[in-house]
């Protein structure tokens, strides 16, 4: 992916989502990488989000109780069969997003709900931190009329709270097809800690949403 947008931080050069250099190319990705072994996870509820760079987006929901599994992927267009490299680059109507399986026992989706506006800025218009573009905006899908009432009754709570600057720019959309990613985007800030654009961006994310949230983590 061509960089869109890159900030300069102290000693460190952050660089948009999959930019980096220290990514695996095609031939060198593991031969097996989990994707949503939905073998394994029979009689789990879904839920679909997207919040800027899937890869960070993937770790935050991973690490909540009562989430099975989460996969990265696209959503939000209408292209079939998207590609990384289209969607990072801005050529499709996709969003990054991921995919996330559930026990309704363990969490509710009112918690999820919290939890994926907890882990980003839903104020700024296509863009999540360095990244920037269309396809970095934020989405919160629904399958039902009752959720789509849920999503838009907790923003005009958030709106009305003053916990933002700004009001919050989040999509509701109504959830279609979601298309997962390629093998090497799963799991990707696990199996690479010391990716450049993971140790600048992924997880200080990641720590600013556990310090907000730490009752919900596994």
């Amino acid at each position: 992916m061509n960089t869109r947008t890159a900030i300069l931080l102290p000693l460190v050069l952050l660089v948009a989502c999959g930019s980096n250099s220290s990514s695996l190319s095609a031939d060198e990705q593991p031969a097996t990488v989990r994707i949503g072994q939905k073998q394994d996870l029979a009689g789990l509820s879904t839920a679909h989000f997207a919040a800027g760079c899937f890869w960070c987006v993937e770790e935050v929901f991973e690490s909540v109780k009562g989430v099975k599994e989460v996969v990265s992927g696209y959503s939000g267009g209408t292209e079939s069969n998207p590609t990384y490299e289209a969607v990072s680059r801005g050529q499709t109507s996709h969003a990054e997003a991921v995919e996330v399986y559930y026990d309704p026992k363990v969490v509710s989706y009112a918690t999820l709900l919290k939890v994926f506006f907890a882990s980003q800025d839903p104020t700024t218009p296509d863009r999540q931190g360095p990244d920037a573009g269309t396809q970095y905006r934020s989405i919160a899908f629904f399958n039902t009329p009752e959720r789509k009432a849920q999503i838009e009754a907790y923003i005009k709570q958030l709106n009305a709270s003053g916990q933002y600057d700004r009001p919050i720019v989040t999509q509701v959309v109504p959830f279609e097809k979601f298309w997962p990613a390629e093998a090497y985007h799963q799991d990707f800030v696990k199996r690479n800690p010391d990716d450049r654009y993971v140790r600048g961006v992924s997880k200080p994310r990641f720590e600013r949403f556990k310090a907000k949230m730490p009752e919900v983590l596994k």
